[in-house]
């Protein structure tokens, strides 16, 4: 039953983007793993054992000063594949991940990965192609939102996290999005200060862009978000 999921989840691509015949010889390695809701996948700092790809449900990925104050780095949905470069470096993690969501992972040990690539030496060149267009893929993100106002950045955080974790309501173009995430968290992953958030938040609720019925909780006008989201400085 574990290979018929994971097949129908790598359907498109395969693992990793490789070639069906690769990807499905991981895949058969690989093992499941269940998280609930504030559960941790991984902290910051522990061993680069292996790779995961999360199947169903929403996880954060977030870092913390010395102080403890924490930050949001990604919020990641069906379809993300977390920790692959601990396959081939092995290196310590550098985030802490946890579940947003009640969640559903296959986890891939270093050592099969490897095991792999010593029967399938040719795997190399595929990895090789992979991680070069995700590199040119986070450079062209990067210079996007360089360009972007702060209006636009938080737009786009917003989205991203009804995208992970809204529901329709019935109104069009109107979503609700319930999350934890504070001010400070939202700022985080729009790459600006928790004031300039709180303004423009403000602005959209005056606007009906935006509305904040309870705490953390978004009701979100998708389409003129969408048009916030575009603006160049």
């Amino acid at each position: 039953m574990q290979r018929d999921v994971s097949v129908k989840f790598y359907s498109q691509s395969g693992l990793l983007g490789l070639p069906r015949k690769y990807s499905d010889r991981l895949v058969a390695c690989a093992r499941p793993i269940a998280l609930q809701d504030g559960h941790v996948l991984f902290r910051r700092g522990d061993a680069g054992d292996g790779c995961y790809w999360l199947e169903t449900g929403t996880l954060k990925v977030m870092v913390a000063s010395s102080s403890g104050e924490e930050r949001i780095l990604a919020v990641l949905g069906p379809g993300s594949i977390v920790g692959e470069f601990s396959v081939l470096d092995g290196l310590p993690r550098s985030a802490t991940v946890v579940a947003m969501r009640p969640s559903r992972l296959l986890f891939l040990s270093r050592a099969d990965f490897q095991q792999s690539l010593n029967e399938n030496p040719s795997i190399y060149q595929f990895l090789v192609s992979v991680m070069v267009q995700r590199l040119r893929q986070a450079d062209e993100e990067a210079a996007a939102v360089s360009f972007l106002t702060v209006k636009a950045r938080v737009a786009r955080a917003l989205l991203e996290l009804a995208s992970h974790l809204g529901t329709k309501t019935s109104k069009a173009d109107e979503v609700l999005v319930h999350t934890n995430l504070r001010q400070t968290d939202l700022a985080a992953l729009a790459g600006a200060v928790r004031e300039s958030v709180s303004r423009t938040l403000s602005e959209w609720r005056r606007s009906g862009t935006v509305a904040q019925p309870a705490r953390s909780t978004y009701l979100i006008n998708v389409k003129k978000l969408s048009r916030e989201a575009v603006a160049a400085e």
